[in-house]
């Protein structure tokens, strides 16, 4: 590549937590640049998690978010005129990246009233190990299992 890699920015750590994953999520969960919006219901999710299990959210939170986070994922590549799925494991700040997302995505669609509502629950679900991101996570790992004939392929 001719230019170089752009710096990472630094985020800053949330007010509550005092957590700079915390503002990722945040981030990510805010639309139409309405941040403010975005804290508040991540907070009011925070506060209906405490208020359901009686443990620290953010713990709970973080617990969620391991279990949320895939090890690998397939990548198309084409050899030959055929595209095979290739198994890679994915880089540390991609999985993050990843889970977040899925979080966020899964919360969205879940029924209930209010997106602190969805969000709590889905946070307490993927702490258990269940819930929708859990399931696209097992997927992702079944795929990538079903795979690993390609794996010496390497992308």
């Amino acid at each position: 590549m001719r230019k170089r890699k752009p710096k990472a920015r630094v985020l800053a750590n949330d007010p509550r937590f005092g957590d700079p994953l915390v503002t990722r999520f945040v981030n990510n969960l805010m639309l139409s640049g309405k941040k403010s919006t975005a804290l508040a219901l991540f907070y009011s999710a925070m506060d209906i998690i405490a208020e359901k299990t009686g443990e620290d959210p953010h713990a709970i939170w973080k617990k969620a978010l391991n279990n949320v986070m895939p090890q690998v994922e397939v990548r198309s590549k084409r050899i030959g005129g055929a595209t095979f799925q290739i198994p890679t494991e994915i880089r540390a700040d991609r999985k993050i990246s990843i889970g977040i997302k899925w979080m966020i995505k899964f919360a969205r669609q879940r029924s209930g009233k209010g997106v602190a509502q969805k969000l709590a629950a889905e946070i307490i679900a993927a702490s258990k190990n269940e819930g929708a991101a859990v399931k696209r996570k097992e997927d992702t790992h079944r795929m990538a299992e079903s795979n690993r004939a390609f794996a010496h392929f390497k992308v």
